[in-house]
């Protein structure tokens, strides 16, 4: 299986599966001399882990990263980072009954008629047990940036589940880290843990919609065609498990704009130029202006639920399917972590890129 590796001149491979030994990151490009240690990373990992509340899948994994090489004296050496992440709370029993059969919504057809093999146990290499590498990444990337660029924060949130969305006049980002939703809206966090109980209770799940920011990016980021900025931030999240869905900045409800409407007007002030309004959502002609950088996708309803469903076995053999293991009755939740982890990534590496071919920003306003 090829295609596990993303970026450019910061470059992250992530390997292992599911129900495997042990998964992880090589992680190449990092700078030399960035301060790095597991306990850095551990913390973003510590975001994403299961079993932390109801409202996730109760597998019990402490997700605790080693440092394989890479890093000597607590700064990282320029060279390869290898990251492990050993599983510990495999249940592949669960997963006996559905090794012939093609659970619906799942990669299992896909993977089959591909590669004419598949590792069934909790779906292998397509299960989301794989962000877990993604995040310890991310962990090394948020590191780089900061000695880079220190001013970046990287901010990720749940704005809607199924049809319940937050109200926007409640933000709040002191809240985000507040609930179990990672939704900056109290209120909104308070009819989401009644709505998700009792979907759970009645054995099904729903889908999300996710919004992360990036403020504090220097302009300047990315290039024309296609090395454009918001081209990898979009593959970047496409490319995580259940997202169906990326817009930047206003995305599709754009389409309901006016030229008039959604032009971002620019202004000159005391301390330089600003923007009146970011409908593009930090980036112009793939290429960032300085303001925050807004990302939002939807991931789509859990596919694992004790609902029967209708499928086929490998023979054709029409079949019931009900999922059983453990599953998150709501993927989006710990899919806000994977996304600010790829965010970070993202940005790296266009910061890397940019100081390898222009260094300085060129054109100069006032």
């Amino acid at each position: 299986m090829s295609m596990n590796s993303f970026g450019h001149l910061f470059r992250v491979t992530t390997w292992g599966e599911s129900h495997g030994p042990a998964l992880g990151a090589t992680v190449d490009g990092c700078p030399p001399g960035v301060a790095i240690d597991a306990a850095m990373i551990q913390h973003w990992l510590d975001k994403r882990k299961p079993g932390q509340n109801k409202f996730t899948t109760q597998r019990r994994e402490p997700d605790e990263v080693e440092i394989l090489s890479g890093v000597f004296d607590g700064v990282s050496t320029g060279t390869p980072i290898q990251l492990m992440i050993k599983n510990t709370d495999q249940r592949s029993k669960d997963y006996g009954d559905i090794a012939e059969t093609f659970r619906p919504g799942h990669a299992d057809i896909t993977y089959w008629q591909k590669y004419g093999i598949r590792d069934y146990r909790g779906g292998g290499r397509s299960s989301a047990r794989e962000t877990a590498a993604r995040v310890a990444a991310g962990g090394v990337a948020r590191e780089a940036i900061k000695s880079l660029c220190p001013d970046v924060q990287i901010t990720g949130y749940m704005t809607q589940i199924g049809p319940k969305t937050i109200d926007r006049n409640n933000f709040d980002w002191d809240e985000i880290e507040k609930n179990a939703f990672w939704t900056p809206d109290a209120k909104a966090a308070e009819d989401w843990a009644i709505y998700l109980d009792e979907l759970r209770k009645s054995h099904d799940s729903v889908g999300a919609v996710i919004e992360v920011v990036a403020r504090g990016v220097p302009a300047g980021l990315g290039a024309p065609i296609y090395g454009k900025l918001d081209t990898d931030l979009a593959a970047a999240m496409m490319s995580i498990n259940a997202v169906k869905g990326v817009e930047i900045g206003d995305g599709m409800a754009a389409a309901a704009l006016t030229g008039s409407e959604n032009a971002d007007e620019i202004y000159m002030g005391n301390n330089g130029h600003y923007f009146g309004s970011n409908h593009a959502g930090g980036i112009l002609g793939g290429i960032s202006t300085g303001q925050d950088l807004i990302v939002r996708f939807a991931v789509k309803p859990t596919s694992s639920i004790l609902t029967p469903r209708n499928s086929i076995k490998k023979n054709g053999q029409p079949i019931e399917v009900i999922t059983k293991g453990r599953h998150d009755p709501c993927v989006g939740i710990r899919a806000v972590p994977v996304a600010e982890a790829m965010m970070a990534c993202v940005i790296l590496d266009h910061m890397l890129l940019h100081r390898g071919q222009i260094g300085e920003n060129q054109g100069m306003i006032g």
